[in-house]
């Protein structure tokens, strides 16, 4: 099956947008065994047209991302209609959909987004709880007449309307048109802690030895993500070598992050947690209340930046900092120790480090980071870091470290070294 994606937008190409939904359909279909054979950007407007006929002389399906708004630039609902010869018609369940959606917000529609109530004959609506403007899907017969075998997906930009809608209504479709035997699966396996020098010196080796296996790294966010694709019983194969090398380091098998994981580890166990940050300025909070379901989980974050306020809000004895420093085993200690005590939850994780790029010295360098993580009933572990770089990249891998010594815990692992 051969699928092709379009993206329409100015911005995409003018890089004040960054094209997130290309690669997140990626992943997707990747999951699905698909690989997608090209993807195509364009700017706003009547190029549109072009973009699209030319991926469906190519494609099975074509996956169309904006365009869909009420302006006069987006032109992507009118263009395919004009491409497939088909009129435009008012629907009245989208026009109730529109009613509905502005009156909650105390506003009528306007004739510019009366526009999105049109639908080409013959296309069948996808529909956009999330937004204003509906998906299209147009069924390959459509476009028999002019020689194409393509099915075309019509979906919104913004990636809050465009992911479920992917999930829900092309997803399953996709399914359905998989090729009876298709076997190919892809699998992800995160790992944390590793460096993806030393994951390949480890495990590329043998894992290309392994028949039918395609193999693939990607970093992200702290961890090192290796592909696995094939046959499932090549998957299976390499899988057992990643996981017989770095099992313990291995966050989860399902993309999710580490602080998804973290947040259902806890939710499971009915556990709360609270954190204590000086050099990441509040990164591990917001890591976790990104995640949806963290008020069940968390429910006090300091930021104490100042030594000031490592003493007043956690209880941190004057005397470790004139004794030892705030960039020390001692204080990061007694940051999470004081958390877990003036917070009451269930665990406590503090940072104190040195971002940089000044502040250093030869025996803190700039990159130098204390973490601690106190529990109800466990010792207190602490773990020295070097994280030298840019301070947004020290930042992420401090709280990526940070949350995964805390999984070491709910998971009975140990700290790694």
């Amino acid at each position: 099956m051969r699928v092709e994606l379009v993206n329409t937008g100015t911005e995409l190409l003018l890089g004040d947008t960054v094209n997130t939904n290309a690669a997140w359909i990626g992943q997707r279909l990747a999951a699905l065994g698909i690989q997608v054979a090209r993807q195509t950007i364009v700017p706003d407007g009547a190029v549109i047209r072009v973009a699209i006929a030319e991926a469906a002389q190519r494609a099975d399906v074509v996956l169309v991302s904006g365009g869909l708004g009420p302006t006069n630039d987006d032109l992507t609902r009118e263009s395919t209609a004009e491409l497939l010869s088909l009129p435009m018609e008012l629907d009245e369940g989208v026009m109730s959909h529109l009613k509905d959606y502005f009156a909650k917000r105390g506003k009528t529609v306007n004739e510019a987004t009366q526009r999105q109530a049109m639908v080409p004959r013959g296309a069948l609506v996808l529909p956009n709880p999330f937004g204003t403007a509906p998906g299209l899907y147009f069924p390959a017969p459509l476009g028999a007449f002019l020689g194409w075998n393509a099915h075309i997906f019509l979906l919104p930009g913004p990636p809050r309307e465009l992911k479920p809608m992917i999930e829900n209504e092309v997803e399953p479709r996709l399914r359905e048109w998989l090729p009876d035997g298709a076997t190919r699966r892809v699998l992800y396996l995160k790992v944390t802690g590793v460096g993806e020098s030393d994951i390949v010196e480890a495990v590329e080796k043998r894992l290309e030895c392994v028949p039918g296996l395609d193999l693939g790294y990607c970093i992200r966010g702290g961890d090192v993500d290796v592909r696995l694709a094939g046959g499932q019983s090549s998957v299976d194969a390499g899988a057992a070598i990643v996981r017989e090398a770095f099992g313990d380091c291995i966050t989860s098998e399902d993309r999710r992050i580490i602080e998804e994981v973290i947040v259902q580890l806890l939710a499971g166990r009915g556990e709360w947690l609270a954190t204590a940050e000086s050099c990441t300025g509040g990164t591990i909070a917001s890591r976790i209340t990104d995640v949806s379901g963290a008020s069940r989980v968390f429910g006090h974050g300091w930021v104490t930046y100042a030594n000031e306020a490592k003493q007043q809000h956690l209880g941190v004895p004057a005397e470790l900092f004139e004794k030892h420093g705030a960039v020390s085993e001692e204080v990061a200690r007694a940051m999470a120790e004081g958390a877990l005590r003036h917070s009451g939850a269930d665990h406590a994780l503090s940072v104190t480090g040195i971002a940089g790029p000044t502040g250093g010295t030869p025996e803190k360098p700039v990159g130098t980071v204390w973490i601690g993580l106190a529990s109800k009933g466990a010792e207190t572990w602490t773990l020295r870091r070097f994280y030298p770089g840019a301070r947004d990249r020290f930042k992420l891998l401090t709280s990526q470290a940070a949350l995964d010594l805390l999984r070491r815990r709910l998971r009975g692992l140990t700290p790694r070294p």
